[in-house]
């Protein structure tokens, strides 16, 4: 059984007042929450038993059918503490992990879900088309990723102006095994407390494969959004044009 995790703790702090009054994962696109984006893919990937971690008004998110997690520290730690946060479900079932902020098909979920290994990131091999609609300078925010012919990770989250360094961009979506989860937190057993707390998830990623570990990729399959400002929910709402399901159906048929 594969369950969901989504890591929904932080406040979101680059999208200014949109969340003075509610967590980032409530802000919504196509007049949808983040969330509920997050929660029909995952649904329709087959995954029904999914976990929020909360933190940032945590009261704000209250769907039922769902398990909540708490990270109490939300605001002293990064997304690794939230992660760990849910340790109950990551130590007994295998785990698709999703950032909060992001929309994705449920086919890149199924695929991931799907992906041999204990541990598993997706990826776009097409970043540069986005992050070109979203940034002057794409390569202000893009990061190195490799990966080898097989698929596997060779580096990730370095800051590089070489744009043949970025095979693909990551995507905030992962997949754990219990083993994959035990490697992580003997990983993270090693670490001083301060060390820990400010991990975000690609400097684990980092961490690990300097120790080591193999970590596979999954190319996305269709369209997704990363939403980090409110200039990025203007743009997207601008290329669904109001019309979400075309744009999700026909951007997935190329």
């Amino acid at each position: 059984m594969t369950r969901a995790v989504i890591l929904a703790a932080g406040k979101g702090s680059r999208m200014g007042s949109l969340t003075d009054d509610k967590p980032k994962c409530l802000v919504e696109l196509a007049e949808k929450p983040l969330l509920h984006w997050q929660l029909e893919a995952l649904k329709k990937a087959g995954i029904n038993e999914i976990a929020v971690v909360r933190g940032y008004l945590s009261e704000k998110i209250a769907l039922p059918g769902i398990t909540y997690f708490e990270n109490g520290r939300w605001a002293r730690t990064n997304m690794v503490m939230s992660l760990a946060a849910a340790g109950d479900w990551l130590e007994r079932d295998a785990c698709i992990v999703s950032y909060a902020d992001i929309v994705y098909p449920a086919g890149t979920v199924a695929a991931l879900s799907g992906k041999e290994g204990d541990l598993a990131i997706s990826y776009d091999p097409e970043w540069l088309k986005l992050w070109g609609l979203r940034f002057a300078d794409p390569l202000s925010d893009a990061e190195t990723f490799r990966i080898d012919p097989s698929g596997a990770l060779l580096e990730i989250g370095n800051k590089t102006r070489d744009i043949s360094e970025i095979q693909g961009q990551y995507m905030g979506l992962l997949k754990f095994t219990p083993a994959g989860w035990r490697t992580v937190k003997e990983y993270l057993s090693e670490l001083a407390p301060e060390k820990r707390d400010s991990l975000d998830m690609t400097s684990l990623l980092r961490g690990l494969l300097r120790s080591g570990v193999h970590i596979g990729t999954v190319p996305v399959c269709g369209p997704w959004f990363e939403v980090d400002s409110e200039s990025d929910l203007n743009l997207y709402n601008s290329l669904i044009g109001g019309s979400p399901e075309k744009y999700f159906m026909v951007r997935s048929e190329r």
